[in-house]
């Protein structure tokens, strides 16, 4: 295996090259921490599609997120059904509603801002349901905290990179991947991998032939072989 400046390298390498391939990413306008933390619980196990629907209609029917907490909970499944696994993921949000009431007095996560990345990284996974994605996509997206989220596409990518050991797991390959890149570049990198992986770096049958960092690919070196992969 690589060593760590090597795949350094080769990360920054990657992120620059899919920034001269794609640009510099935009994603939506950010949400207040606590309302993306109940968003990105609802895109567990679902897409994004399905997960703006069960969102819009969660904040349709409930005025703010202390009503979501104290609702009937069949109310909140029925809400959020275009999520799926809603009656897994109705309650699981009351009760991290209900346990950030009880430990802050208040349903807010705007203190965290205030907290050093390790120390609102492990406040936030205190919850079941809340994982180590769950809470970089909060620490990036909503707290300005730097954290790498690695979703299926990330890892699928990296992993073909070789960028991350085949044996590490998803959960794993957050801090690797948090290692590997400057502080800086997570927000782009994080989006301009998974469009790549939703684009052309697919699951089944990956467009090699379409892909910007071929010549990085470790994939693609062991089914091109006679095409050499720079390190």
């Amino acid at each position: 295996m690589q060593n760590t400046s090597l795949l350094a390298n080769k990360a920054l390498a990657a992120h620059n090259q899919l920034l001269e391939t794609f640009g510099i990413p935009e994603w939506r306008n950010p949400l207040p921490p606590l309302d993306e933390l109940v968003s990105t619980i609802l895109s567990q196990n679902t897409n994004d599609l399905n997960r703006d629907r069960a969102y819009i209609a969660l904040r349709e029917k409930f005025s703010d997120w202390e009503s979501v907490r104290d609702a009937d909970t069949q109310d909140v499944i029925i809400a959020i059904r275009p999520a799926g696994l809603a009656e897994q993921k109705g309650p699981r949000i009351q009760t991290i509603l209900q346990q950030i009431t009880a430990l802050q007095g208040e349903l807010s996560l705007e203190f965290l801002r205030m907290y050093e990345p390790e120390e609102a990284r492990h406040w936030l996974l205190q919850f079941k349901g809340v994982g180590p994605k769950t809470a970089s996509i909060v620490m990036l997206f909503s707290l300005e905290l730097p954290a790498f989220p690695v979703d299926t596409h990330i890892y699928r990518v990296t992993q073909r990179l070789g960028l991350t050991p085949q044996k590490m797991t998803p959960d794993q390959a957050h801090h690797h991947l948090a290692g590997l890149l400057p502080q800086e570049t997570y927000y782009a990198a994080h989006l301009n991998f998974i469009r790549l992986g939703r684009t052309i770096c697919l699951a089944r049958r990956p467009k090699c032939t379409l892909c910007p960092l071929q010549n990085l690919c470790e994939y693609h070196k062991n089914n091109n072989p006679n095409q050499p992969v720079n390190p």
